[in-house]
């Protein structure tokens, strides 16, 4: 609608009408009067368009001036510079290139993996696959969802519109294998899922890596195909990022778990395997090597005539090594009378605590006794053994008395049999005190 101004500009003011002069007064009123409005209605007319026209002019001088400040001058009275400028985009640029690590914030999610936002010109892309270090069906699994802020790692670039690709499974193989490191200096026994398995060993699920166990390093004679699916307790043999080696053991995970493995102790197990050099003992998941030495103080020729696969049979414990997971056993130091395993193995079960505890004694004897000549030829420990063997002083000023040897403490608190030398050797002569 156009404006009053408008209006009045163009408006006309219509001839004055001419009245006859024969015409009565009241006609000749009327048209003054008339006459008086359309000349104030035309004056009115010409005051506002002149207006109009200086309004126009200073508009046209003022976007003149503007035009001709923003050619000579654009920068002129502004606060923000070019300068300004270039330092905000270094502030929230980055690096794109591939192993850089940016924050970012994730958006959104869907069937295919999560977008996040992480201020670059265009989203970041992060895809199921590389969400987690673990087989997720979907990214929610791995706590991934609108609003979580997180870091990531660029894998690469998408070519069809310049985002970026991103990861967050580098990030957590990386802290595996580092935590790896850490349990295997503090000689950590974890689980491990078998997953697989191939012609030397299985392969176990340990934080999130695949490690290999060998079957030599698996406690149990359980088949490949009885393990998988199957959580089995390790310890870390070797862990080695850059050769992506990583080899673990069941066996001396299996030792170490095993405190009722002291030396000199009485325990249950099951013949799993026979060799000519002996026999291999299952104890609560280890296995220990029953020589056939160490079956009986009579020879014995053919283990097959005294063992069998599945027979259940006492042994006493006689070394363990942590290290490399074996453990020796002896079924000999448990005979009432030598040739009982090969005689009357029944009673070798019945008594194996008791010959246990007897041949314990027998060696914290021996030990005192040990202890006991060295002082003798030492005159200047003050102390001397007397024909009843009590310990006791050279000097009057001490206790008469002396120090009764039965109160030397026995030999599970102090002494290590499997330092006893094997029963060929003829020191071993120490079973017939």
């Amino acid at each position: 609608m156009a404006s009053f101004t408008q209006q009045l500009g163009v408006i006309k003011c219509p001839p004055i009408p001419t009245t006859r002069i024969g015409g009565s007064s009241k006609k000749i009123i009327q048209s003054y009067s008339y006459k008086k409005q359309l000349r104030v209605v035309c004056q009115a007319a010409a005051v506002v368009g002149n207006a109009q026209t200086r309004e126009r002019q200073k508009l046209k001088e003022m976007f003149e001036e503007a035009y001709e400040r923003c050619r000579t001058a654009p920068m002129e009275g502004v606060s923000f510079t070019l300068e300004d400028f270039h330092a905000a985009l270094d502030k929230y640029d980055f690096d794109s290139e591939i192993g850089t690590k940016v924050k970012g914030t994730v958006f959104s999610i869907d069937a295919y993996g999560a977008l996040v936002d992480i201020t670059a010109k265009s989203s970041a892309f992060l895809p199921l696959r590389e969400a987690s270090i673990h087989n997720i069906k979907n990214v929610e699994e791995a706590g991934i969802v609108p609003g979580l802020r997180e870091e990531f790692v660029v894998i690469g670039e998408n070519e069809a519109d310049d985002s970026l690709i991103l990861s967050l499974r580098s990030i957590q193989y990386d802290l595996a294998w580092e935590r790896c490191r850490q349990l295997q200096a503090e000689d950590v026994v974890v689980k491990g899922k078998v997953i697989g398995a191939n012609k030397g060993g299985v392969v176990a699920l340990v934080e999130g890596l695949r490690g290999f166990v060998p079957f030599s390093q698996i406690s149990t004679k359980s088949t490949a195909e009885e393990l998988l699916d199957k959580e089995l307790p390790l310890k870390f043999v070797e862990v080695d990022e850059e050769q992506s080696r990583l080899v673990l053991s069941n066996r001396k995970a299996m030792a170490d778990s095993q405190a009722q493995l002291g030396i000199g102790s009485v325990v249950l197990g099951t013949v799993q395997s026979l060799k000519p050099y002996g026999a291999f003992i299952d104890i609560g998941g280890i296995n220990g090597l029953l020589h056939v030495s160490q079956i009986s103080h009579d020879r014995v020729s053919d283990i097959e005539t005294v063992l069998q696969p599945g027979d259940t049979l006492k042994v006493m414990i006689l070394s363990h090594d942590r290290e490399r997971g074996r453990v020796s056993l002896s079924t000999k130091k448990l005979e009432p009378t030598p040739g009982d395993m090969i005689r009357n193995p029944t009673l070798v079960f019945e008594k194996a605590e008791e010959m246990a505890q007897t041949f314990r004694q027998r060696i914290a004897q021996a030990e005192a006794m040990a202890r006991a000549d060295m002082l003798r030829f030492q005159p200047e420990s003050g102390l001397t053994l007397s024909s009843d063997g009590i310990l006791g002083p050279l000097s009057s000023d001490l206790p008469a008395e002396g120090l009764d040897l039965s109160e030397i403490p026995q030999a599970e608190d102090s002494f290590d049999i499997s330092e006893i030398p094997p029963a060929e050797d003829p020191i071993d002569s120490i079973d017939d005190l």
